[in-house]
Order: structure tokens, then C-alpha cells, then sequence
């Protein structure tokens, strides 16, 4: 969802994502760039972010972050979400890993924008697994 639908993420989780609109590009597909509207730590939030690399064979997908609140404490900011499938049953793990320059040492490490991540994540699981 995230890489090829990720205007459809605010479905599974509105409370956290409001939208996400295509700026330029195409969806899914390396070089696009998208705009994401977001509540995080109980404030509105916005981010312009290219998509870096996708590779299908690893359920892979790299964003940077060009433009937005991130870049407010950040020098850099790259998440890339990876989904490995689970070794029994069905679905899969999913792992984020960001990359960050802090603009200086009074700037906290972003592991609320990991929650985030990561509680966005499990939202999309619960919609994506509902019986139909």
C-alpha cells in the first residue's frame, strides 16, 4: 500500500494520516514525489517526500524526506519500509528503518515518529487482514 497506493493509506488509519497527494511522478514508481498530510505528537503535519528506490523483489521501498516539518530538525531524513514475508502462515513482518542528520545535538532521536510508523503499520495489517 504504502508504494503503490499510499493515497489509500488514510483509509486504514485516518487518525494518524489525513492524505497523500501525487505532486509528480507516478505512483509506485522511483523519482515520484509525494505529499503527505499527518498528525503526529497530537499536532498537523506535512511532508514532501521522493520516492528513492523501490525494488519488488524485497518489498522494498525508500523515502526521502524534501520538504516539510521533518526537515525542521533534520539535516536528512530517510524511512524505508521493507516487508519480509513470515516463515509459517500467511502475511508478513514489516521493518522500518530511518536515517537521519540531526541539525544539532538538542534535537531528540525520532522514536515517536518510529511509533508512528509502526502503529500506522499495524492499522493498515488490521484493515488489509478483516474478513470480507
Amino acid at each position: 500500500m504504502f508504494t503503490h497506493k499510499p493515497h489509500h493509506v488514510h483509509h486504514t488509519c485516518y487518525d494518524k494520516i489525513q492524505g497523500c497527494d501525487l505532486l509528480e511522478g507516478e505512483w509506485g514508481k522511483v523519482g515520484t514525489i509525494i505529499s503527505w498530510r499527518y498528525v503526529h505528537d497530537g499536532k498537523a503535519k506535512v511532508s514532501k517526500q521522493l520516492v528513492e528506490a523501490i525494488d519488488p523483489s524485497k518489498n522494498l521501498t525508500t523515502f526521502r524526506e524534501i520538504e516539510g516539518d521533518q526537515l525542521k530538525e533534520y539535516k536528512s531524513f530517510v524511512a524505508t519500509l521493507q516487508a519480509s514475508p513470515k516463515n509459517k502462515g500467511s502475511g508478513s513482518i514489516v521493518h522500518w528503518t530511518v536515517e537521519y542528520e540531526k541539525l544539532h545535538h538538542g534535537i531528540a532521536h525520532p522514536e515517536t515518529l518510529l511509533q508512528f510508523l509502526v502503529d500506522a503499520s499495524k492499522d493498515i495489517d488490521a484493515h488489509l487482514t478483516q474478513p470480507n
